[in-house]
């Protein structure tokens, strides 16, 4: 009785063995479940056609991501707001087609194209991350250029430099004699105007005005570098 015992469980032992082997050899070759099923591939679908898909998506050439952002609405009311501004100071003589500019923290670069559209050509965009071909990449606070070669350096993001007055120690450096620092803040007045001008060591205030840009209050803040004696 025994041995009929023993040779038994060793029956189901090794039914145990098939079966456990089979359902894993099943589980390797079939799809997960967790996979959304393949759906059919038409000319509209651009996303992978199931989760396990091992393709990576197609990246667009950087020159058709230009194109699908410059022709964006929001884009164009950006560089709008930056052609007004700069239009005024064209106005006031103070920017001319022949000025260089420098635009510091530039972003994707709003304020490049707005320069280039109303006729100034010399624009150099920097930022930590570039936007090519209208930013390029450099820290603000150690500028890669000479002393005194631009006309005007301009910025509408100096509330967020990590340390301010290198910042616009930079700005100033790399402006010529006689020439202009812009700046655009939030809103303000009194103190804090005061203190955003005591950064510039090197210029004297021209004005400070407060203006609409880009839908928010803000104040252009304009500086003109002193000339050394």
């Amino acid at each position: 009785m025994e041995k009929h015992i023993e040779t038994l469980l060793k029956r189901i032992s090794w039914g145990s063995i098939t079966i456990a082997t089979l359902t894993l050899m099943s589980m390797i070759i079939q799809t997960p479940e967790t996979c959304i099923p393949e759906t059919p591939n038409t000319s509209m679908t651009k996303f992978p056609r199931s989760s396990c898909d091992s393709n990576h998506r197609r990246h667009l050439p950087i020159d058709k991501k230009n194109h699908r952002l410059w022709t964006s609405k929001a884009w164009n009311q950006q560089v709008q707001s930056y052609v007004q501004l700069f239009g005024e100071l064209q106005n006031r003589r103070l920017l001319a087609n022949h000025s260089k500019v420098l635009c510091v923290s530039a972003g994707a670069g709003h304020e490049v194209m707005a320069l280039n559209r109303i006729g100034v050509s010399d624009v150099t965009g920097v930022e930590v991350i570039d936007s090519l071909p209208l930013v390029s990449r450099a820290d603000p606070h150690n500028l890669p250029f000479f002393d005194g070669i631009f006309d005007l350096a301009f910025t509408a993001h100096l509330a967020e430099a990590l340390f301010p007055f290198r910042f616009v120690e930079e700005m100033e450096r790399t402006v010529m004699n006689g020439g202009s620092c812009l700046v655009v803040v939030e809103r303000c007045g009194g103190e804090e105007l005061d203190q955003i001008v005591g950064l510039f060591r090197k210029s004297r205030l021209v004005n400070a005005v407060n203006i609409t840009f880009n839908g928010a209050p803000m104040t252009r803040i304009l500086m003109r570098k002193k000339v050394s004696t």
